[in-house]
């Protein structure tokens, strides 16, 4: 599989499908619904949220992991491999470049992706797209490759925060679909569950 991740880091190839098996396969992605993140680590909120989603749509979710974030740079080899090993006979996890949804769109056509509030904010944040334009053309993108956003809420201090609190352009509205709290709530951060492990480390 490393020279896979090679081949994707190289952009010999732009998608890389691993299912519970490990057989990797090279630029034929799933079918069905994608939980993007970046699993550091994977948790048991990111597999209630795929299974609430499942539920909500009535597709199977693969879970989708972008080796290069928007705000941090691209991951090693290793520490993608160290990823995917959370991975390893339980769950699909495909591997992509694409840190922007707009650019995933265009790998995944026609998907359902599945976010929580966090990615939801960030994705409507004008600077990742040189300007509220830049924005609404990403938006666009979206919605020309039939594509659309599955919102879980989060807890923002002593409230619940829902789709209906981020600033989506009314007319891009019909994009995103809130998942209902009653199907989905998990009030854990890959932030905490990284300093818990380090403390346990220590």
């Amino acid at each position: 599989m490393h020279n896979a991740i090679d081949d994707l880091l190289a952009g010999r190839i732009a998608t890389l499908t691993i299912p519970p098996e490990g057989v990797a396969r090279a630029d034929d992605p799933p079918e069905g619904a994608l939980l993007s993140g970046a699993f550091n680590p994977l948790h048991a909120g990111h597999e209630g949220l795929a299974a609430a989603a499942t539920r909500l749509t009535g597709l199977p979710v693969a879970f989708e992991l972008a080796v290069v974030n928007a705000d941090k740079g691209a991951l090693d080899a290793a520490e993608i491999a160290r990823r995917a090993s959370q991975f390893a006979g339980r769950y699909t996890l495909v591997l992509s470049r694409e840190p922007l949804f707009a650019g995933k769109a265009r790998l995944y056509p026609g998907r359902s992706f599945v976010i929580g509030y966090d990615t939801a904010a960030r994705i409507l944040e004008p600077r990742y797209y040189g300007g509220e334009a830049g924005l609404e053309a990403a938006l666009a993108t979206l919605r020309a490759q039939g594509c659309r956003l599955l919102v879980a809420g989060r807890l923002d201090g002593s409230r619940f925060a829902t789709l209906d609190d981020l600033p989506v352009p009314p007319a891009y509205r019909d994009l995103f679909v809130a998942i209902p709290e009653s199907l989905f709530r998990a009030d854990i951060s890959s932030t905490e569950l990284r300093a818990r492990a380090a403390q346990e480390r220590a």
